[in-house]
C-alpha cells in the first residue's frame, strides 16, 4: 500500500544521488528535505500540545464533575472543545502523516540493491555497506563492526532522549511512567535495530538528532509562547456560571 510513496521517495533519492555521489550523504539530504517539509506540522502540533497542557485542569474538572453521567460528560467536553476552538487530536496529526513516509523509507532503504543495482552503498567508508546490518557485520569482522554498533547505540539513545525531555513537562506518576516507557522503548530499539540495514539506522539517527535539536531550540520556545498566549486568553475569558435548574414541584392543595 506504500508503493506510490516508495516510488516518489525513490525518484527523489535518485535525483539527490545524481549530485551528492555518496549514498550516506544522499540519505542525510533526504532527511533534511523530509524534516523541513514536516516542520510547519510539528510547530502546529507543539502549539496544540501547549494548549492541551493549559486546558488540562479544566478538562479534568469537567470529567470529575460529570463522572457519574458519561453522556453529559461527553456533551460538556464537546462544548468545551468548541468554545475553545480546540482539537484534542491536533498534536497527533504530524505523527499520522509521518508514519506512511517512515514505512515507505524503511521499504526503500531496506531494499536499495533492488532499486539501484550495481551501486556501492557506502557512507564515506565510515559505513562501507549501508545495506548490511550490525549483526551481520559483527559476525564477519569485529573491528569493522564498530561504526555499525555506534549507529545502533545512537538508534536507541536518540529514541530515549526526546521521551525523557517530554517527561519534564509531566509530574508524579505520569512522568515516572513516561520515563519507564522511554527506557523500555530504547531497549526494544536495540533489539529491532540489531538486524536493520545501516542505511535505515543512518536515516533514523540523523532524523532523531534533528528532532532533538528542534525540541531544544524551536519546539520549547513555541510551546512556551503558546502556553503564555493560552493562559492570557483563559484569564480574559468571561466567567461561566453553571446554572442548574431545579425541578418544579407542584404545590400541595389545602384540604377544604
Amino acid at each position: 500500500m506504500w508503493d506510490w510513496i516508495v516510488e516518489i521517495l525513490f525518484q527523489v533519492l535518485r535525483l539527490i544521488q545524481g549530485f551528492a555521489v555518496d549514498w550516506g550523504l544522499s540519505i542525510i539530504i533526504l532527511v533534511v528535505i523530509v524534516r523541513l517539509l514536516l516542520t510547519p506540522l510539528m510547530i502546529k502540533s507543539s502549539r496544540s500540545t501547549a494548549r492541551m497542557q493549559v486546558l488540562q485542569p479544566k478538562m479534568q474538572e469537567i470529567q470529575a464533575r460529570y463522572a457519574d453521567d458519561p453522556q453529559r460528560q461527553a456533551e460538556e467536553m464537546q462544548k468545551f472543545y468548541s468554545e475553545n476552538k480546540f482539537n484534542p487530536f491536533g498534536s497527533c496529526l504530524p505523527l499520522l502523516i509521518q508514519m506512511p513516509i517512515l514505512f515507505a523509507l524503511f521499504t526503500l532503504l531496506n531494499n536499495l540493491p533492488n532499486y539501484f543495482s550495481g551501486e556501492n552503498f557506502s557512507f564515506y567508508q565510515i559505513l562501507p555497506d549501508l545495506t548490511t546490518s550490525a549483526s551481520r557485520m559483527f559476525g564477519q569482522d569485529l573491528g569493522a563492526s564498530v561504526p555499525y554498533l555506534v549507529a545502533l547505540v545512537l538508534f536507541a539513545v536518540l529514541t530515549l532522549v526526546p521521551q525523557l525531555y517530554m517527561s519534564r513537562n509531566q509530574t508524579g506518576e505520569q512522568a515516572s511512567s513516561m520515563r519507564m516507557m522511554a527506557v523500555v522503548m530504547s531497549i526494544m530499539m536495540l533489539w529491532i535495530g540489531w538486524g536493520l540495514p545501516a542505511g535505515v539506522l543512518l536515516y533514523y539517527d540523523v532524523s532523531s538528532a534533528w528532532q532533538v535539536a528542534q525540541q531544544l531550540f524551536v519546539t520549547q520556545k513555541v510551546i512556551e509562547k503558546a502556553k503564555a498566549e493560552e493562559e492570557e486568553r483563559m484569564q480574559n475569558a468571561p466567567i461561566e456560571v453553571d446554572v442548574v435548574r431545579r425541578e418544579r414541584k407542584q404545590r400541595p392543595h389545602k384540604k377544604k
